[in-house]
């Protein structure tokens, strides 16, 4: 593609490395589009949809024009699937952080699982968690997690599509979810485990899709680099 291509905008299709932050991975293609292709320092870009760092999958990223699409591209259902841990916890209910407490798990059979499960489908009330990057009186949550303090996070209402457990091998529960814009997976983790009366954190996400988009035709910022080079 040319430079005014991609300054008319384009929606790049990025698979997200494990351990990259969304800012990097947008930051990586701007130093890229502008070295490789050309474009001016200052052309737009930004991502439509923020991707934890312990989480790998679909970005989607806008260019030039198209960075006007964002926050339509946000708002469309997205698809993760991934594993949740029974029978622990942690603050910031996936890894970020270390186990704090441990449940019984003795109790938890297959078709408790797929009975707890329907719980979750449709419209459901949902506290992001502590270590996340909602603001609250102009400071963002995980800044007072980090700092010791207590706050109290107001719940919200979002939408679970489809809910599906893929493998039961306790303590570990594979699933795939549908889910609306602005669901915590983390925090879907934790209140499932409540739900099993036992506990639960997230150990693996992966964002398969977002809208009619899907990660089998995503790029990771590498692939992305090496086709540059070798036009």
């Amino acid at each position: 593609m040319t430079p005014e291509d991609y300054l008319e905008g384009q929606i790049l299709l990025i698979d997200k490395p494990l351990h990259f932050t969304s800012f990097q991975a947008v930051n990586k293609l701007k130093y890229l589009l502008i070295n490789k292709v050309g474009l001016p320092k200052k052309f737009k870009i930004g991502h439509a949809g923020t991707l934890d760092p312990l989480a790998s999958g679909l970005l989607l990223i806008c260019t030039g024009k198209f960075t006007k699409r964002i926050t339509e591209l946000q708002g469309q259902a997205k698809e993760y699937t991934g594993t949740f841990h029974v029978g622990a916890t942690t603050p910031s209910y996936d890894l970020e952080t270390e186990i704090d407490h441990h449940y019984p798990t003795d109790h938890i059979t297959e078709a408790l699982i797929h009975e707890t499960l329907k719980q979750f489908l449709g419209e459901i009330d949902q506290k992001p968690p502590i270590f996340s990057a909602i603001k609250k009186e102009g400071v963002r949550l995980y800044e007072h997690a980090r700092a010791g303090e207590t706050v109290e996070i107001a719940s919200r209402k979002t939408t679970i599509y489809e809910f599906e457990i893929t493998r039961i091998a306790l303590p570990e529960i594979d699933f795939r979810v549908v889910c609306s814009k602005g669901t915590y997976i983390r925090s879907l983790a934790f209140d499932f485990g409540k739900a099993l009366q036992s506990g639960a954190h997230l150990t693996a996400l992966r964002r398969t899709k977002i809208g009619n988009y899907e990660v089998k035709n995503a790029q990771t910022p590498s692939v992305f680099e090496e086709q540059l080079a070798n036009k």
